[in-house]
């Protein structure tokens, strides 16, 4: 497995070894022992979830605060989405900074988003189903979302898209609004 860390050093992008024939192919999508060491985990993967959606639709910016923060281990395995990482760590030097990189099935990649960044996806394809792990458990009352249109923040979503957002969606909160991680 190659790692990559991104604009965002902390951000980091992962890409499998793929061994393709005429049946198929055949990669190796979660190895504890390897990814402990490419990544430096010091929380193991508590949950794992999947989530399928249509063309357009944009689930984020999401992220919980502590002592709930979740890092967060995504892929695609069905279409391709836009993913987005936001740092919101006041401390750090890439505080409001994004990166964005398109998942798909075909390219097989990973992004490893660690706890203190919001996250976001744009699906591209007809549907997209979209799984993760994560380092915490899902905690209603420590989640916080920002809007995905954020001025401050200015992320360059992919364009002639027609953006479809849950309600609890619609209700996120601008950067300068939000709790973040100090």
């Amino acid at each position: 497995m190659k790692a990559t860390k991104l604009s965002i050093p902390d951000i980091i992008l992962l890409e499998p070894q793929t061994y393709s024939d005429d049946r198929g192919f055949f990669y190796e999508s979660y190895n504890q022992k390897k990814l402990d060491t490419l990544l430096n985990l010091t929380n193991p993967f508590v949950q794992d979830n999947h989530s399928q959606s249509k063309k357009g639709v944009l689930r984020g910016l999401h992220y919980q605060l502590p002592p709930m923060g979740q890092g967060k281990l995504v892929r695609v395995t069905q279409g391709e989405v836009y993913d987005v990482a936001v740092d919101i760590r006041r401390s750090s030097p890439t505080y409001k900074k994004w990166t964005g990189h398109v998942l798909s099935a075909e390219n097989k990649k990973q992004l490893w988003i660690p706890a203190g960044f919001a996250h976001a996806y744009l699906v591209l394809s007809d549907t997209a189903e979209f799984l993760y792990k994560t380092t915490n458990y899902y905690s209603p009352t420590h989640e916080r979302s920002i809007i995905y249109n954020d001025k401050e923040i200015a992320i360059d979503w992919p364009k002639n898209i027609t953006i479809t957002l849950s309600d609890k969606d619609k209700l996120g909160k601008e950067l300068s609004e939000s709790e973040v991680f100090d």
